[in-house]
């Protein structure tokens, strides 16, 4: 029964993770990657200066026991140059002071090259540590770059694909149907085309049928008379009629008073 919970609790958190992934902004998803490369470069870093701390401790702690261990050296080679001086001069007591101290000071010495031989085993362990961090921060920090010239470069590329999409989206609404109520551009385009063609076919029928021709009739004997009219008046103004002008018609009649021309 455990391994059957177990199994469904397993196929349930991959179906989930399946269905966030499907829905989840990418550009959300790289930013949580990038952040957590920068933490995690960040953490090596802490631990690095932790390692070079060390190691600058030790080293520290190396240079001051060799400097007590001169000292100590110098005080022993001090006291037994004094109680070599005593024994010379006879004062036995003095000597043998002079001597417990060199030997005390011997047994600092002694302490002191055990305790250089360990530091010195330990900078060396520290040493390599701290090289070894450092170059763990500088290939991190190489990898780190690298992941964010990549994000740039995948920001880009999601960038395209998201307008590529819309292009797509756009493109596709202009030959599908958007919904029950709204018309596509085709069908726009034929109901236009269709209202165009009746009304070409209509006009010419109109031109072709009866009261059509009666109005080109009644056009043209306006058009004669207003070219009659315009005759009479450069007539009148002693204009000559210019070349192309349609000639004036002469009256059927002569008012009374009037002589004809050549009377």
């Amino acid at each position: 029964m455990g391994k059957l919970f177990k199994r469904m609790w397993q196929y349930m958190a991959a179906a989930l993770t399946g269905k966030f992934n499907e829905v989840a902004d990418p550009k959300v998803q790289l930013e949580q990657a990038i952040a957590d490369a920068q933490e995690q470069h960040r953490r090596l870093k802490e631990q690095a200066a932790n390692v070079i701390a060390n190691q600058k401790q030790t080293e520290m702690r190396l240079s001051r026991t060799l400097q007590g261990l001169e000292k100590v050296n110098g005080s022993a080679q001090q006291a037994v140059l004094m109680a070599d001086e005593a024994q010379r001069k006879g004062d036995d007591a003095k000597a043998a002071d002079y001597t417990r101290a060199a030997e005390s000071f011997a047994n600092q010495m002694i302490a002191l090259e055990s305790e250089v031989e360990d530091l010195k085993g330990l900078h060396l362990q520290s040493t390599q540590a701290s090289d070894d961090a450092k170059r763990a921060v500088a290939q991190n920090s190489s990898m780190l770059q690298r992941k964010l010239a990549e994000r740039q470069k995948l920001l880009s590329q999601l960038d395209q694909a998201k307008m590529a999409e819309q292009m797509n989206r756009a493109m596709t609404s202009l030959s599908e149907t958007v919904g029950q109520d709204v018309p596509t551009l085709d069908e726009v385009r034929d109901k236009i085309e269709a209202r165009y063609a009746k009304a070409r076919g209509v006009a010419e029928l109109e031109g072709e049928s009866v009261e059509g021709r009666m109005l080109e009739v009644e056009q043209a004997s306006m058009d004669t008379a207003a070219q009659t009219r315009l005759s009479e008046i450069r007539t009148k103004l002693g204009i000559a009629a210019s070349p192309g002008a349609a000639p004036a018609t002469q009256p059927s009649e002569i008012p009374e008073g009037e002589a004809r021309p050549g009377a």
